[in-house]
């Protein structure tokens, strides 16, 4: 025993000694934490519990390999808020953290044991890439992973949380989980990088401008969440599992709730401007509305002219889609709708209810729009909201004018509970449009059209945009109260727990893709 408890001993000293002082140093100089710390950081003090530490390198049949345990990457489970979590790390210390058949088992294994235990897997990335000298041996574990990404979509979160490079085909997995967070400075995405640019386009692009933080979180909309450092970027990964069931059985954790729902909130009822066209920030009625006015807002900073966020409710989570007068006048645009669009689809898979605050005057117009093919991109919002099961609740603000009306959550598609304020103004088009096409002979042939224009444009909010109308015909169920509007999601949240929507079979929807 005595001798086989010295080799034991001898095995972990060696697996010690690969990380040592020279190994944080070399890291930290990048301005990065390394592969285990992040691990730790991101797991609840104490609960990680490594696998496969010892795993070495496949022996290459070209170049050179190098003798390491973890193969480049340090994997495990743990507990993060106190709930079972699995996670990779790749450790760009050990041969680049790429990607060898080895590598890429141990990948699997976790997202294999996730799949089976109902939990969240979330992969730390800092790789550069598939290993060259194991040819399609990496490659092919690049398709191991990408089988599992798909296989659980919708069962359970993955989350992926770029901290280095990540390109080529490694970009894919990233592009198949939930969600994508990255560090700015340090981290980068692209399928081609900037040598490939600049050989077969002649065109001189830095790494950065190519494919960094600042590019995916804003341009693109690759990446959900921006942060400026390690830390901050997986404090953020753990905020957002607080806000995620662990698989797409379960609801999300209640957390200990604000106030009580009789609650009112006076100011609610002077955001909203009495001119129509004037702009607010629907950020202040979001604030309102939720638990301890906070919530943590997705793709911040793409396609700013919604608002996708999470938050609580009565302790509850919830997904809130708030059009933002503040940014092209709230329009839905083809960036918005596919934004909007993927956030519905998140909060379906993982029962999380979702709010929408409307204020909407159409979809944007223009050649560009039109060509790019926002009747496609658009009919992807239209399909979410009308595909997704779980409680649906819409509260009009102000504008809410054709398609764009029906897309949000409409009743007509769906939506379990819509209420309008009495701003709201519900028609197929805004009073200027409305008449201009209705009275255009009119107001050519009057003496003075400016002053009927006017009489006219008030007649059409009265007898066609007024609430009230929409009310009386069924079309929202109440016109209420700004300053209740809290207290009504609440009770209709409530009211909308147990319940169920029986479909037809079928193998799958044709999405507008």
């Amino acid at each position: 025993m005595k001798k086989s408890y010295e080799q034991f001993i001898a095995r972990q000293e060696l697996l010690k000694k690969q990380y040592d002082e020279a190994y944080y140093e070399k890291q930290h100089k990048r301005g990065k934490l390394t592969a285990r710390e992040r691990i730790l950081l991101l797991f609840d003090e104490g609960t990680f519990e490594e696998t496969d530490a010892y795993t070495p390198p496949a022996n290459a049949s070209f170049g050179k390999t190098v003798k390491a345990f973890g193969d480049g990457v340090v994997a495990g489970f743990g507990k993060v808020n106190g709930r079972l979590v699995y996670a990779f790390s790749q450790d760009f210390n050990v041969l680049g953290g790429s990607l060898g058949s080895q590598h890429a088992a141990k990948i699997v294994k976790i997202q294999d044991l996730a799949l089976k235990t109902g939990s969240p897997v979330v992969g730390l990335i800092d790789s550069g890439g598939a290993r060259i000298q194991e040819g399609i041996s990496s490659l092919n574990g690049y398709a191991d992973i990408f089988k599992r990404n798909v296989l659980s979509s919708g069962v359970i979160p993955q989350i992926s949380v770029i901290m280095g490079p990540a390109a080529g085909g490694a970009v894919y997995s990233p592009a198949l989980t939930d969600f994508i967070f990255m560090t700015a400075d340090t981290s980068y995405m692209f399928v081609t990088g900037p040598n490939v640019v600049k050989e077969v386009l002649n065109e001189t692009v830095t790494t950065e401008d190519l494919g960094g933080a600042s590019v995916h979180g804003t341009k693109s909309g690759v990446a959900d969440f921006v942060y400026n450092d390690d830390e901050n970027t997986i404090l953020g990964v753990k905020q957002l599992l607080s806000y995620l069931p662990s698989n797409n059985l379960e609801t999300a954790p209640v957390h200990q709730k604000d106030v009580s729902k009789e609650k009112t909130e006076d100011r609610l009822r002077y955001i909203v401007p009495e001119d129509p066209d004037k702009p607010y920030n629907v950020k202040e009625i979001i604030e309102l509305i939720v638990d301890n006015g906070k919530f943590l807002e997705v793709s911040e900073n793409h396609a700013m002219n919604i608002i996708t966020a999470f938050a609580r409710i009565d302790g509850h989570s919830v997904g809130i889609i708030a059009n933002q007068p503040k940014v092209m006048a709230g329009t839905l645009d083809i960036d918005s709708s596919v934004k909007a669009a993927r956030f519905i689809n998140i909060c379906n898979s993982f029962n999380i209810p979702i709010i929408t605050l409307e204020d909407v005057p159409g979809f944007l117009p223009g050649t560009d729009q039109e060509h790019d093919g926002i009747i496609r991109h658009g009919a992807k919002l239209l399909y979410a909201y009308t595909n997704a099961t779980v409680p649906k609740i819409t509260i009009i603000l102000r504008k809410a004018y054709g398609g764009a009306y029906i897309v949000m959550n409409s009743k007509g598609i769906g939506g379990d509970f819509s209420f309008a304020w009495p701003t709201a103004e519900i028609a197929v088009m805004g009073p200027d449009g409305a008449i201009a096409i209705l009275y255009r002979k009119e107001l050519t042939e009057a003496e003075d059209p400016a002053a009927l224009k006017k009489e006219l444009t008030q007649t059409y909010r009265d007898e066609v945009t007024n609430p009230y109308i929409a009310d009386e015909k069924g079309f929202i169920d109440e016109v209420i109260d700004p300053a209740l509007t809290r207290s009504k999601i609440i009770t209709c949240l409530d009211a909308l727990r147990r319940k169920t929507v029986l479909r037809i079979d079928r193998k799958q929807g044709n999405v507008p893709l």
